[in-house]
């Protein structure tokens, strides 16, 4: 069967590279601002729910769709979203769970990803009374892998600042004739000018390691108070068997 040169060229440069992975740190979160004396019953904040990137650069280069899943109470509850900041602005009184559909280009990836957020409204108990000048921001932190990425992907997230690209092999060249992606629309997309962009939480790969050592320190000290108390038991164990014998002895 003959293919034309559009589809040869396509199934060449969605040919997979082996053993290689690429990554993009994203940010899920949202914000909410209290309306203060303008709150109503139904209406006490203004909130946008958000998926950025990790630097708040544009992931528009990966991301083709974002769809945002509201509470049934809402009109519309079903949001898409076919350009970047992928972000979307309302009001209520109420905190729900939010869940987020990633669409990728067809380069990237067929299969979209689901992600959940919870909308938090109101401070917590540490968190000092509502303010109409700070936001409750919520924010969590992940990467998006994609093992064995198509070579046009790779051709065109290689110099992208939200993308974590390997390098590659010695010898190995791309395709020719790859897109070149608008430097002035990837600029459009992204979050740096964000309003609420002086909110956000900085995520770094620091902090990551300060987490993980600290997440290391408790499972150490769970370890050492774990086998403190097995030597506290197997000790009164030791002497109660020890006692017995004793009893047992003087009963003879």
């Amino acid at each position: 069967m003959l293919r034309s040169s559009e589809d040869t060229e396509k199934k060449v440069t969605e040919k997979p590279l082996k053993d290689m992975e690429i990554s993009v740190p994203i940010v899920c979160g949202s914000a909410a601002f209290w309306l203060g004396k303008k709150a109503s019953e139904f209406q006490s904040h203004k909130w946008t729910v958000y998926v950025r990137g990790a630097t708040n650069e544009d992931l528009g280069a990966v991301v083709k769709r974002a769809v945002f899943q509201l509470h049934a109470s809402f009109n519309n509850p079903t949001r898409s979203l076919d350009t970047p900041p992928f972000e979307l602005s309302e009001s209520g009184w109420g905190e729900f769970e939010i869940a987020i559909t990633l669409h990728f280009h067809s380069d990237v990836c067929e299969k979209p990803l689901h992600l959940f957020h919870h909308l938090k409204l109101y401070p917590g108990d540490d968190s000092g009374s509502m303010s109409i000048k700070k936001p409750v921001v919520v924010e969590s932190y992940d990467e998006i892998v994609f093992a064995e990425p198509s070579e046009n992907f790779f051709a065109r997230v290689q110099n992208h600042p939200a993308v974590n690209v390997p390098r590659l092999p010695a010898g190995f060249t791309l395709p020719p004739h790859v897109p070149v992606e608008d430097v002035d629309k990837r600029k459009k997309g992204d979050t740096k000018e964000n309003p609420i962009s002086h909110w956000y939480t900085i995520f770094s790969e620091a902090d990551e390691l300060l987490n993980l050592a600290a997440a290391r320190q408790q499972v150490q000290a769970s370890i050492a108070r774990f086998r403190r108390q097995m030597s506290m038991i197997e000790g009164h164990n030791q002497i109660q068997n020890q006692n017995q014998q004793l009893k047992s002895s003087s009963d003879l």
